[in-house]
């Protein structure tokens, strides 16, 4: 059992750390008025991966696995494994953890790597994913409200933006379909 784990939870781990590597690119090569994010992982098999050979962590992870099975049984959950990574994120201009960043900066630096998720898997698959932003508008100033704006129409995909303050909206009137609803119904609405 303790096998099969691993070697599952470093084929996991290590698409984690290919992925996040992609995205951290993406990020850092972004620019505009959105904040650079850099990222990474932090999880003891990430940290094995980036100095050792993948069936030399995985060894070790099964030996691990192995020798908290006990514990494990007893508390009804893994306690190692990729399930207990964390993706670290940067505020790459003012060199500080996202946690330490201002709850407007740290929605920014969200929207930026949104963003810069979406330019990646236009290069990767060829097309933007769909985008879905909740209540996006009302938590930015109107400054990068406007940049976010001009960004998603630069994206040319599908993006649906949900809000309760229609006016927030007023710039992609002349872009966008607005739709209200009321009393449980879909409605045209023109801003």
């Amino acid at each position: 059992l303790e096998e099969v784990m691993a070697k599952q939870g470093i084929a996991v781990a290590a698409g984690r750390r290919e992925a996040v590597d992609r995205l951290d690119r993406a990020c850092a090569a972004a620019s505009g008025p959105f904040p650079r994010a850099r990222l990474s992982l932090a999880g003891a098999l990430e940290e094995g991966l980036a100095r050792r050979p993948a069936l030399a962590v995985e060894e070790e992870f099964a030996a691990a696995l192995g020798r908290s099975r006990v514990a494990d049984a007893a508390s009804g959950a893994a306690g190692i494994g990729p399930h207990r990574s964390d993706l670290v994120v940067l505020y790459a201009e003012k060199g500080i953890a996202a946690g330490s960043a201002s709850t407007g900066e740290q929605k920014a630096l969200l929207v930026a790597i949104l963003l810069a998720h979406a330019r990646l898997q236009r290069e990767i698959r060829g097309e933007t994913p769909l985008l879905l932003f909740d209540e996006v508008a009302a938590h930015l100033d109107a400054s990068r409200r406007g940049a976010l704006f001009a960004e998603l129409l630069g994206l040319e995909a599908q993006v649906w933006l949900s809000g309760t303050d229609a006016g927030l909206f007023a710039p992609l009137s002349s872009a966008a379909q607005f739709v209200a609803v009321r009393d449980g119904t879909l409605a045209a609405e023109c801003p």
